[in-house]
């Protein structure tokens, strides 16, 4: 479970996660031109006012419990709906981009695999 290999896959993960997620409150990361559909479903959810800060707040919150090596797998946990849904994003509005979301989500499903004896007991 602690191999250098999981450590610096947990740790890649835990940057990525605290960059995007700072990234939607302070926005030092310039959006990328997004196709139409895209851009639109991105600008319902920026609307709504609570959407973007909450998953935010939950990347910050999952990306440093990765950092500090604190609750793995439960954060890995909470990480999984974010992961599909960055994937199905991209899979059906930005597909050209999808790679970023693939790599967020591979690298979340072999750290599950992982810690995959602590997570037995919920199946």
């Amino acid at each position: 479970m602690n191999s250098t290999f999981t450590k610096i896959l947990r740790l890649i993960l835990a940057l990525g996660l605290i960059v995007f997620g700072l990234n939607k409150f302070i926005g030092f990361m310039p959006m990328p031109e997004l196709p139409t559909q895209a851009a639109n479903f991105m600008s319902s959810l920026n609307a709504t006012g609570y959407v973007l800060p909450i998953v935010g707040a939950l990347e910050v919150i999952i990306g440093l419990l990765l950092l500090f090596n604190k609750a793995v797998p439960f954060a890995l946990l909470l990480l999984v709906p974010i992961s599909v849904n960055i994937v199905l994003f991209h899979l059906f509005m930005d597909l050209p981009d999808i790679w970023g979301a693939l790599v967020i989500a591979i690298i979340n499903a072999i750290l599950i695999y992982k810690h995959w004896k602590l997570y037995r007991p919920l199946f």
